[in-house]
């Protein structure tokens, strides 16, 4: 019985920021799980990687070169999504950037609204696209359902000194996510967030490949690694799965428990 509702088949997700990192490892997980994709990404070499590397699954996937904070992007490329793949049942806000590290009484306005326009503008048009589709479809009488998913992060919940715009657009991430569980429950689509601590991808790479930066983070993550990638191939399965379908409005920290030492 658990087996059969983990089986992904016949479902497509949608991943924005898939082409790489926590994205790429959601991804893989549902296809392994049998799920069809749609990969937005903005870089044309790691795009084409990721298909390359989904295609093997043998598993429909279509990726769009996509700039989230964009809104006339996110609009033409849902479109586009949903006339290929007939429909989207489950999306995930992963596109992120981070942000230059500044103390805050001389973060500049622009980079301010860089990061936010990507980090929050960019997941309320692609997560807003997406229950616009799914809130069609219920009232049309498919009992499907949706998952609309949010990439939060652990800085969103703890003080991260020089980062505030990084943790504004994360908190702001948890609040807008259960705002949508409460909303969107009637249609049948669950929202859920995920926190991630701290994962080795191409935005930590300098961090992780700074000795004394490492010397102070690795020895407070209890499970003494860095996270990967792959370790969100679990929760983004289970979330895109009907054995989630009661649980809505959470937040799932993903962190070797790092926030709770």
């Amino acid at each position: 019985m658990a087996g059969k509702g983990f089986d992904l088949s016949g479902k497509v997700a949608l991943v924005t920021g898939g082409n790489g990192g926590i994205g790429l490892g959601m991804a893989e997980g549902m296809a392994q799980a049998g799920c069809d994709l749609v990969i937005w990404g903005g870089n044309p070499d790691k795009n084409a990687a990721a298909e390359k590397k989904l295609a093997a699954y043998g598993h429909r996937v279509l990726v769009q070169k996509v700039n989230v904070a964009d809104e006339a992007q996110v609009e033409a490329a849902m479109a586009e999504a949903l006339k290929q793949m007939g429909r989207i049942d489950g999306c995930f806000a992963n596109a992120g950037v981070s942000q230059t590290r500044a103390v805050f009484h001389e973060l500049s306005t622009e980079e301010w609204r860089r990061v936010l326009s990507v980090n929050l503008d960019g997941a309320f048009f692609t997560l807003r696209a997406a229950a616009r589709h799914m809130v069609e479809r219920s009232q049309n009488g498919d009992k499907a359902g949706g998952r609309l998913v949010g990439m939060a992060s652990t800085a969103g919940v703890h003080g991260a000194a020089r980062a505030q715009s990084y943790a504004a657009s994360k908190g702001a991430m948890l609040s807008l996510i259960r705002a949508l569980a409460v909303e969107m429950a009637r249609y049948g689509v669950t929202a859920n967030s995920i926190l991630p601590g701290w994962i080795e991808t191409e935005m930590t790479a300098a961090g992780v490949a700074d000795p004394k930066f490492s010397g102070n983070v690795l020895p407070r993550i209890p499970v003494r690694r860095w996270g990967q990638g792959s370790d969100f191939a679990g929760i983004a399965t289970y979330l895109m799965s009907d054995t989630s379908q009661y649980h809505t409005g959470d937040s799932f920290v993903i962190d070797g428990a790092y926030t709770i030492f």
